[in-house]
């Protein structure tokens, strides 16, 4: 396996970082669908507008676990505005690198971040979708956008 990986994606399957559940949590967002194999489910805490604690829970390939666990890296202590801009490409980026048909698990990160922000925005009373966009259908898996 480590021969197709960066050691960054070995460091953080390996080591995930921010793992768990947030009982607490000011926003959840689960994506994923069982025919790829591949579920996240992030958990997030704000204050004053930042992104001051996030968890995950990944069912999954190891590519799935360290793009979970890099995301989560890359959005603690951000603003919710700045967590919002976050891309897989970044997130692949950050990693250096995933193979071709791993691609989705970074897709996974993002989108489950997004669904966690446009979850603390319902709770907050506001409409999530000009700011989170469209959300993904859950009916169509992930691994086929």
């Amino acid at each position: 396996m480590a021969q197709y990986y960066s050691e960054k994606v070995m460091d953080h399957f390996t080591n995930p970082r921010n793992v768990g559940e947030m009982p607490d949590a000011d926003g959840i967002g689960e994506i994923g669908n069982a025919k790829c194999g591949d579920i996240m489910k992030m958990y997030i805490k704000v204050k004053n507008g930042r992104i001051v604690d996030v968890k995950f829970k990944t069912f999954g390939c190891g590519s799935a676990i360290a793009t979970s666990s890099i995301a989560t890296e890359m959005i603690k202590g951000k603003t919710v505005e700045q967590a919002l801009k976050l891309s897989n490409k970044a997130v692949v980026e950050a990693l250096d690198g995933l193979p071709p048909n791993k691609i989705h698990c970074s897709v996974l990160a993002e989108q489950s971040i997004k669904a966690a922000i446009a979850d603390y925005y319902r709770r907050q009373g506001i409409d999530p979708t000009p700011l989170t966009g469209e959300p993904i259908d859950p009916e169509k898996p992930i691994c086929e956008l």
